[in-house]
């Protein structure tokens, strides 16, 4: 294969144009729209003229089907409106393009930027945010009336307000949206009803509770914020007034954010985030006046902020029903500016809560962002589980993954939810050498767990391939096939056999003895790791043992292995914490038949279990449930590791190689959690199925 700079490579000539492969590489990275039209026009501009002629737009047209075709669209219909749309950027009749009208043409034209495969982003009240949607049943058009035809019924859709319209149709759409804020302090106070005509099939009358039949054409009415949804004879016997549906709780309607005259800097003091990372929308209008939020009484206002890079496309996908579902100011992409313009919008909102949209990484890059932020209280965070792993929601009961359940439901499960404190702990590396260099230290956090040795190197070894060929890790499937090869591959040649050589534990001062059979020491906050592993254990309390006084502490450090294996049983930081039992000595009673039982691991007990495992059979062992747990070490209040050569180390699944070195395990903080509510009895008498949550 080779390359050209100017003309088109023909079918089966074995040529690629360069030109087309750098407007691929434009318009499928992300970035503003306007840098991308303007690069656009620059390398197709080929005599350097600042004009485009009538060859130069048709080679752009052949270019945009390509990348349409490329991003599996049905391109039917498409090449007639972008020669249609191309004709109207022309203002002046010239029969060329300019830059500015290129520009102009290009960042006004919404539909045109969906088309092109461009990034669309809110930029004021009022305008649709358009996307290429495929529906599987009857769909009509809000512009004609007439349904979307062809086999996959393909059309233009509003993620804020649902109007749907043909890609021929969409330059006719009226360009009102929803309103996001109130446009002056008067409109404050009560939420009207917002009405769009259309998405009601299938669906019951909220005022007159009979089927909204469809009569082959656009019928109904659907309220963007209650979601009700009438036939439009019923709609002067409904209220005016909204009350914003069975999301009430979580939403703030637009009734509720107002601009008041302000500096932009007053409502974004103490903020941690740069001035490059927020843009002025989230806080401003466009003249410039600063948005000030004032809930509806009695309600938390839900933080949104969603990873769309998690679980592959779910997190896209979570984003745009959301951003439906919600206001869409309540609503981040963190791809986009990072955490900080949410949290620094919310800062004054009282009683609000935050919801995560991801993996236990993006968990914790949100906890580290309230740290830094300072907010006057800090608000209790859920986490909706993207992707794979996910310990922490496991812990949480939210789940170890979304699979598209309903997302109303996932929110009212918000509402009913109880706040539990979770312990953050501070992880300090102090190298042997300075001069010998390793990989950075990915987090100086812990939320989850931390470990050293066998499944570190496991993770190691599968970090450094996926960084080297991302490709071969585009599936759930993959990932796991490259697991199983990497953990069949360090059973076969142990590169952390004997660890007991070359890594020395102290708890809370107290040595720690290493078993040699040991390959791996795992510390964990949470009871869950490696995707729902529990390598504590679980074991009851032995049968008429007494419950010791609550309120009392335990000893800072517990090493006896009698006595460790008495840890009851309990909830997983329910309630902020199990029955707490003392000892009177880490050794126990020795007139006792059995020592006093351990108050169960809990997020909130301000101590760490530490776990040895012997190996990746233990482990598979554990995760398959034919063991019950690794050897129990330690529980402990603060811990004190030091290597002699370099060994593969993870913390909450990142990992990296380093160096000898001293590693000290401290308490930080604490962090308020939202904990699910338990799950309903699936079985006919109201007995709970399955194993006792952890």
């Amino acid at each position: 294969m080779s390359f050209q700079s100017t003309a088109p490579g023909q079918p089966g000539s074995g040529l690629v144009c360069v030109n087309d492969v750098s407007c691929y590489f434009s318009l499928l990275e992300g970035g503003r729209p306007e840098d991308k039209l303007e690069f656009t026009f620059k390398l197709y501009d080929k005599d350097g003229n600042g004009l485009l002629d009538s060859s130069e737009v048709e080679r752009i047209i052949t270019q945009m089907m390509r990348v349409a075709q490329y991003l599996d669209w049905d391109v039917t219909e498409l090449k007639p409106i972008l020669q249609e749309m191309m004709r109207e950027i022309d203002y002046d009749g010239s029969g060329t393009v300019s830059l500015a009208e290129w520009l102009r043409g290009g960042v006004t034209n919404i539909p045109l930027l969906v088309l092109l495969g461009l990034e669309v982003h809110m930029k004021d009240d009022g305008q649709h945010m358009w996307r290429l949607k495929h529906f599987n049943r009857p769909v009509y058009c809000n512009v004609c009336e007439t349904l979307l035809v062809g086999l996959r019924k393909q059309g233009l859709c509003c993620t804020f307000c649902k109007f749907t319209v043909h890609e021929r149709c969409a330059r006719k759409a009226p360009p009102s949206c929803i309103s996001t804020y109130a446009k002056s302090r008067k409109e404050a106070g009560v939420q009207a009803h917002v009405w769009v005509k259309g998405g009601c099939e299938a669906s019951k009358c909220g005022r007159c509770q009979k089927k909204i039949k469809s009569f082959q054409s656009l019928t109904g009415l659907h309220c963007v914020w209650c979601h009700l949804k009438i036939h439009e004879e019923c709609l002067a016997a409904v209220p005016p007034a909204c009350d914003c549906g069975l999301l009430r709780d979580h939403i703030l309607p637009p009734s509720a954010i107002y601009p008041v005259v302000l500096e932009r800097q007053n409502s974004q003091k103490d903020g941690s985030g740069t001035p490059g990372e927020e843009g002025p929308q989230v806080f401003t209008t466009p003249e410039g006046q600063a948005l000030r939020v004032s809930p509806v009484p009695d309600t938390h206002p839900l933080l949104v902020f969603v990873n769309p890079k998690s679980g592959g496309k779910q997190g896209e996908r979570v984003l745009r029903k959301l951003q439906y579902l919600l206001n869409p100011r309540q609503v981040y992409n963190l791809q986009q500016g990072g955490p900080n313009p949410g949290l620094n919008f919310f800062r004054d909102v009282p009683d609000f809560r935050i919801l995560v949209c991801g993996g236990d990484g993006t968990v914790g890059w949100i906890l580290d962002a309230i740290d830094k932020a300072n907010l006057p209280r800090r608000p209790p965070v859920a986490v909706l589980p993207l992707g794979t792993g996910n310990d922490l929601a496991r812990c949480l009961r939210w789940g170890g993954g979304y699979d598209g359940e309903n997302l109303v439901k996932i929110l009212k499960d918000i509402e009913g939810s109880s706040v539990v404190q979770m312990d953050r702990w501070h992880l300090r590396v102090l190298p042997a050498s300075p001069a010998e260099a390793g990989d950075p230290v990915p987090y100086e956090i812990i939320n989850n767990y931390f470990s050293i040795g066998v499944d570190a190197s496991i993770a190691h070894r599968f970090h450094v391939m996926r960084e080297k060929y991302p490709e071969k890790f585009n599936s759930r499937m993959k990932n796991k096939l490259w697991y199983l090869e990497f953990a069949t591959s360090e059973t076969l040649f142990a590169t952390c056999k004997k660890l007991k050589e070359c890594l020395s534990i102290e708890c809370c001062g107290t040595p720690l003895e290493l078993r040699g059979a040991l390959a791996g020491v795992a510390v964990l906050n949470i009871p869950s790791m490696h995707g729902g592993s529990n390598l504590w254990g679980e074991t009851k309390r032995p049968l008429g043992e007494a419950r010791r006084a609550p309120g009392t502490e335990q000893p800072p450090a517990i090493t006896d292995a009698e006595t460790l294996k008495t840890c009851v049983q309990g909830a997983c930081g329910g309630g902020g914490g199990g029955v707490r039992m003392a000892l009177p000595h880490p050794g126990g009673c020795p007139e006792s038949p059995s020592p006093p039982a351990l108050p169960p691991p809990d997020l909130s007990d301000q101590r760490l279990e530490v776990v040895g495992l012997e190996g990746v059979l233990e482990m598979g062992q554990i995760y398959t449930g034919l063991k019950s747990a690794g050897t129990r070490l330690a529980k402990c209040s603060e811990i004190t590791l030091r290597t002699l050569k370099p060994l593969p180390m993870q913390i909450d699944g990142e990992p990296w190689m380093q160096p000898p070195c001293t590693i000290k395990i401290t308490h930080k903080n604490q962090a308020p959690m939202l904990m699910a509510p338990p799950p309903r009895s699936s079985s006919f008498f109201g007995l709970k199925k399955g194993p006792v949550e952890a």
